[in-house]
């Protein structure tokens, strides 16, 4: 007599989603795949994320491992991310989240510890919205090659490209900087038509255009702002200002690797990176003001310190909008709307910048909030540019927005506004600051 079988084992949710992810990247309808809420991990890793794209003709997985001060890219072969996908929902994280061109799968641990599968599908419409745009340097297929053209404001040749790690020695482009190469270009776009517009257009190009650029990170922009000032004639004096110190050493060997540090050019003008931040950094006459990412009030300081120096540009990416969100209260017929807490965190966002922007616009700048790289490259896409105006603000319009700003606070319950405080305590000057 033969011994019983033993019924087959049903496959574990993880192991589903696994089966999910092995199956798209078979049949091409992988689109992205996120995992989030880590655990048991470092402290500052916020997610993984991972996209199709081709390298010397292999598909591979290129996942970027995001900590709050610094991304860690790994291509793998596709059976490899599979298995490090695997091993990384077993071990580091309690969510997943797979779209393909017909599903929507996200894996979760529950509060109880135990696993949860939820399988959606995509409708064409946001099937279709979720595709990579074509035309973008790192869409996979027609989609995944890198092989793509497309016209930028900044070519691949371009010697610091080579020198941060956006190109290799080839001066093609990295697999895994092809989304900051589109942010570099969609940067240097915007900062050029502000120029255009701004009182800077006017000035002789033999005077010196003095750039403060708080947060500068790695330098990728701060190396762009040079270069695209270089390339148009100009005189640049830019100082990027970065906290890590390690970063600001390493932007500074490759400006003078390049020619560009203070002394070794003939022809004027300087790149040059040093330790600090917004808050203590000396102030100093400025054209351009550019503050990316400052945490909070961190960017009413860099406004503020913009207005004061008489800056003709002010360029900010605004993140973490912390203050206004415990002070406010919801307005009466706002509050089925906004008790819901992500309404809310959503409101205070709106509601700080628009005051920013209300407020620059009283303190002699014409003023504008808009998408700077769509959602799907970086989830902080908000831009605040302001340029200068030639005449100033007849004092009426200036009582006008200052009006509008304790309108909107009063509405809200909103007391203090970090930017409004630092402009009260000393006005902006009447005139921009002399060269």
């Amino acid at each position: 007599m033969n011994p019983p079988t033993a019924a087959p084992t049903s496959p574990t949710d993880p192991q589903k989603f696994i089966a999910r992810l092995r199956q798209s990247l078979a049949d091409g309808s992988f689109q992205r795949l996120v995992l989030g809420r880590p655990h048991d991990a470092e402290p500052s890793l916020e997610k993984v994320l991972a996209r199709r794209v081709l390298l010397r003709g292999e598909e591979h997985l290129s996942m970027v491992w995001r900590h709050r001060t610094k991304d860690i890219t790994k291509n793998l072969p596709l059976e490899a991310a599979v298995e490090e996908v695997a091993r990384l929902v077993a071990q580091q994280f309690h969510h997943a989240h797979l779209v393909t061109r017909g599903h929507d799968i996200q894996l979760m641990m529950g509060k109880k510890g135990q696993w949860g599968l939820r399988i959606g599908k995509v409708s064409a419409p946001a099937a279709a919205a979720v595709l990579p745009d074509p035309e973008a340097p790192d869409a996979p297929d027609a989609a995944t090659a890198h092989d793509r053209t497309k016209r930028h404001a900044l070519s691949l040749d371009t010697p610091f490209l080579a020198e941060l790690g956006v190109t290799d020695a080839q001066q093609r482009l990295v697999p895994a900087m092809a989304r900051k190469w589109r942010q570099i270009n969609k940067f240097v776009e915007v900062l050029d038509h502000a120029i255009a517009q701004s009182p800077l257009a006017q000035r002789d190009a033999a005077q010196p255009v003095r750039v403060l650029d708080f947060g500068a990170g790695k330098g990728y922009l701060t190396f762009a702002v040079h270069h695209m000032l270089r390339a148009a004639g100009r005189v640049p004096e830019v100082t990027g200002v970065e906290l890590r110190e390690d970063l600001t050493t390493l932007c500074n060997d490759a400006a003078a690797r390049l020619g560009f540090a203070p002394g070794q050019n003939a022809d004027g003008g300087a790149l040059h990176f040093a330790t600090g931040d917004v808050r203590s950094f000396a102030a100093r006459p400025i054209d351009i003001m550019i503050a990316l990412h400052a945490c909070d009030t961190a960017t009413d300081v860099a406004m503020h310190r913009g207005v004061q120096a008489g800056a003709a540009i002010i360029l900010c990416s605004p993140c973490c909008h912390k203050e206004l969100r415990p002070q406010m209260k919801a307005p009466p017929l706002l509050q089925p709307m906004l008790r819901h807490g992500i309404h809310m965190t959503e409101q205070a966002e709106m509601l700080t910048d628009t005051l920013r922007a209300l407020l620059l616009q009283a303190s002699g700048y014409d003023t504008q909030v808009f998408e700077f790289i769509s959602p799907e490259h970086t989830s902080k896409n908000k831009m605040v540019l302001a340029v200068r105006r030639a005449r100033p603000l007849p004092a009426a319009q200036r009582q006008a927005l200052l009006a509008q700003v304790q309108a909107l606070k009063a509405h809200y319950g909103v007391g203090r506004q970090t930017l409004e405080a630092l402009l009260d305590e000393a006005p902006p000057p009447a005139e921009p600051a002399p060269h």
